[in-house]
């Protein structure tokens, strides 16, 4: 394999190297801290939002009903109440009376009396019905009557009311004696309730709903519960709610994960003992997520832009680098001149355009006299010190097409484009006479050299070594001239002398 094509090969490894390693970095930290940051979320979703939006409705359903549940406190103790009862009811408008007073200034949504010894049912408006045990929606008041504690919270619909959802107190009454006398309260509608579910949905944007103990879901905001359920509906009919129905048997509260349409959803339920219902706040983490996930995206094309702008770096310092390595490998440190592999490029070059053109080329081949005995006489630092104004010399004196070369050591080689025979003859012996009246001031001295020059002019048939070699042949028959001369080599096939 060629040296270049290895090279390009090897910068493309590394290039592609580069690329991965920072990719993979990048990529790497950006994911790391992605899932940090999801993990914190998750966390402050399960562990604190939720838990404190269920606080905050629960205190809120409880501020609701402290209320309604004094006022039924106070009706079962109210001496009117039980003298009338004990009077034998004779009056039926003076307790509707009383109870449309309790409704008006306490601002119910109604209020009641039931007698245990008629079983009437007396309302704002009269006597609403005669209940009796084996009607289904008379079953509360038994139960009641037959509870330990002097009150309970049962929601229900309203017959008096268009059979509404309905909150209702409802307290024992008992006589001076301790004896049994009916029940009464107060009922709250649900549409407060409804209110602030909406609320806390808009405010937190989670979902809030009640489901009672058979797993229905018994209240929800305006516009529905999880999924846009209703109602009356079971959880089971809820995807991914399913396996929640048989957990709520008995009395529970817990953080619950399930997954919908690919949604994550992070669940907080709360047992309402007051109505014997459970607290559902139900967050999504896709709202939450999209802020990380646009950072997690904004990162990675700011690691994106970033390792662009590293690679397009790297890639100009290699070229750089590799015209620098390619200058030093063509350039002699010394003179700046091209060395021979140098000079081997542009001479290839300019031997084709010559022949492809039909131009004169011409080879002059030089070397310092005694250049040996200047080194050994000043030392080498002077040595190099000619060696680079000589090389100045010829830069100054000739044209800028021209190709100079250091060939090694005092010898150096110049190559006339479009230049016969006899002009490149002209320019040798300028070049030789400039270097006779030249010199070369080193540490107080005039340093003083002059060159033998051997000419060769380029034939159809010539290659660049036989061009060079006519030239070296024709510095050899200058050297042994005496020096300091021009010897023209007019052949391939000419005596050396």
């Amino acid at each position: 394999m060629p040296l270049r094509e290895h090279t390009k090969q090897s910068h493309r490894l590394l290039v592609l190297t580069l690329v991965l390693l920072l990719g993979c970095g990048f990529l790497a930290t950006s994911l790391v801290s992605y899932q940090a940051s999801l993990k914190s979320i998750r966390a402050s979703i399960v562990n604190t939002e939720l838990p404190l939006t269920s606080d905050n409705v629960y205190s809120e359903i409880q501020k609701d009903l402290v209320r309604p549940i004094l006022i039924s406190s106070m009706m079962s103790r109210d001496t009117f109440v039980r003298d009338w009862v004990m009077k034998g009811e004779k009056d039926v408008e003076q307790m509707t009376r009383y109870l449309r007073e309790v409704q008006e200034h306490y601002g119910a949504f109604t209020s009641f009396f039931i007698s245990d010894r008629t079983l009437t049912y007396y309302q704002t408006k009269g006597v609403l019905k005669q209940i009796r045990r084996d009607e289904p929606r008379d079953i509360w008041y038994f139960r009641v009557r037959d509870l330990k504690e002097p009150y309970e919270i049962n929601v229900d619909v309203d017959l008096a009311n268009q059979d509404r959802l309905t909150i209702f107190i409802n307290y024992k009454v008992f006589d001076y004696d301790g004896k049994f006398l009916g029940a009464t309260g107060v009922g709250l509608t649900v549409d407060a309730v409804i209110k602030l579910i909406d609320e806390y949905q808009r405010r937190y944007e989670r979902s809030v709903y009640f489901v009672d103990r058979a797993g229905r879901i018994v209240l929800t905001g305006a516009d529905g519960g999880p999924m846009g359920a209703r109602a009356g509906q079971s959880l089971a009919e809820v995807k991914g709610l399913e396996a929640l129905q048989a957990k709520l048997t008995r009395p529970q509260t817990g953080k619950f994960e399930y997954q919908e349409r690919g949604r994550d959803h992070f669940l907080n339920v709360r047992y309402i003992p007051e109505l014997d219902w459970y607290l559902f706040v139900d967050k999504h983490e896709n709202g939450l997520l999209s802020g990380i996930r646009n950072t997690l995206y904004l990162n990675l094309l700011i690691c994106l832009l970033v390792t662009a702008v590293v690679l397009v770096l790297v890639i100009r310092l290699m070229r750089r680098y590799q015209a620098s390595i390619a200058a030093l490998a063509t350039t002699d440190s010394l003179t700046g001149l091209p060395n021979r592999r140098g000079f081997e490029l542009l001479a290839g070059q300019a031997l084709q355009e010559a022949r492809r053109d039909r131009r004169p080329l011409a080879a002059l081949m030089l070397d310092l006299d005694h250049f040996k005995q200047l080194n050994d006489t000043y030392g080498h630092q002077a040595g190099d010190q000619v060696l680079q104004g000589f090389a100045q010399d010829l830069r100054d004196g000739l044209r800028q097409s021209d190709i100079i070369c250091r060939w090694g050591g005092e010898e150096f080689i110049i190559l006339l484009k479009e230049t016969g025979n006899s002009t490149a003859h002209q320019l040798a012996e300028k070049v030789r006479n400039d270097v006779a009246v030249r010199r070369y001031p080193y540490r107080g001295v005039n340093l003083h050299v002059t060159t033998s020059i051997g000419l060769a002019e380029m034939h159809p048939d010539d290659s660049l070594d036989s061009l060079i070699g006519r030239a070296d042949r024709g510095l050899y028959r200058a050297k042994q001239s005496g020096r300091d001369c021009v010897c023209v080599e007019p052949s391939g096939n000419a005596d050396v002398l």
